[in-house]
């Protein structure tokens, strides 16, 4: 397996999980109720658990921040770019129904299902990689249109304004269509 597959498909688990999550806190499930052979997590609190859950997915994230800066290497010149537009907020509605389809999952069949239908739409459709889990890592999302007019989705902790501010030295390439600059 190549390492760009191995990338995508842990950012497809870090951008999905968070349909799991919902499912174990909306139903209430525990460490313990996952793991009764850990005696143990019977005493934690409800809330060590899903805080446990949401650590899991934030943590993958942060490996394949890690881990992208072994992909292939690109750039941006200046005038490469003839238009930028931020992206955070346009993707977080399709995220938000992460939220409503988990929280009207019944059961574990149910879940498996719809998990399985999501990770594969999503690993397969990767035109763009949107993880809200980024934001964490105050990685910011723009759509960037280039001179030759191409239109790429770009992540970046750096904050454009303007089409001349892009000028970067180290893009890593994610597919054809998605740039990751990870440089502060």
């Amino acid at each position: 397996m190549s390492l760009n597959f191995l990338f995508r498909l842990l950012l497809t688990v870090s951008a999905t999980s968070l349909l799991i999550i919902i499912f174990l806190v909306q139903k209430g499930y525990t460490l313990y109720y996952l793991l009764p052979s850990y005696a143990g997590l019977k005493s934690l609190s409800p809330f060590i658990s899903y805080l446990a859950y949401i650590f899991v997915p934030v943590l993958l994230t942060g490996i394949s921040i890690s881990l992208s800066r072994w992909l292939g290497k690109d750039g941006f010149s200046a005038g490469d770019v003839v238009e930028i537009a931020h992206a955070n907020n346009s993707f977080l509605p399709s995220y938000l129904g992460y939220f409503f389809v988990a929280l009207s999952v019944p059961n574990w069949d149910v879940l498996i299902v719809v998990y399985g239908m999501l990770f594969i739409f999503t690993f397969s459709s990767q035109a763009l990689y949107f993880n809200p889990l980024f934001l964490l890592y105050r990685f910011e999302f723009y759509n960037v249109t280039t001179r030759n007019g191409a239109s790429v989705f770009l992540i970046s902790r750096k904050r454009y304004k303007l089409p001349a501010d892009v000028v970067i030295q180290v893009a890593h390439r994610i597919n054809d269509y998605t740039f990751i600059e990870n440089e502060r």
